[in-house]
């Protein structure tokens, strides 16, 4: 029995493919063995589509909110990750800035210049 709703991982699935790119997605999941495929699947059903599912919030807006938590959470890895689908969400790279000055202003310049870094290196890789 699955640990997670098929129609949830489904719904999951499709918006992660959205906002990470199809490659990503499937690459990770086709790389998950037997000791992380169960999170993959869970992450993908809860994150992905209970909670990026609900459309109470666009995924624009998810991806900003998301970014300023990781930022301040400084998961530098994640971060670059959510930047690339932020920006396939339409975030400007304006409202990138914007979101870097709130994660400095409340998480300390070093992680601000930290996401600045990540940032740019995203923007470079087009």
């Amino acid at each position: 029995m699955a640990a997670f709703d098929d129609d949830l991982f489904e719904k999951g699935l499709a918006a992660r493919k959205a906002t990470l790119g199809a490659a990503y997605v499937e690459n990770n999941l086709a790389n998950a063995d037997a000791f992380s495929r169960p999170f993959q699947e869970a992450m993908t059903a809860w994150c992905w589509g209970f909670g990026w599912g609900d459309p109470v919030i666009d995924a624009k807006t998810r991806s900003m909110m998301n970014l300023a938590m990781i930022g301040a959470l400084g998961k530098m890895q994640e971060w670059e990750t959510h930047c690339r689908g932020a920006i396939n969400n339409g975030v400007s790279q304006d409202e990138l800035r914007a979101i870097i000055h709130v994660i400095g202003i409340y998480c300390g310049v070093p992680q601000a210049l930290d996401c600045f870094r990540v940032a740019r290196k995203v923007l470079e890789d087009g």
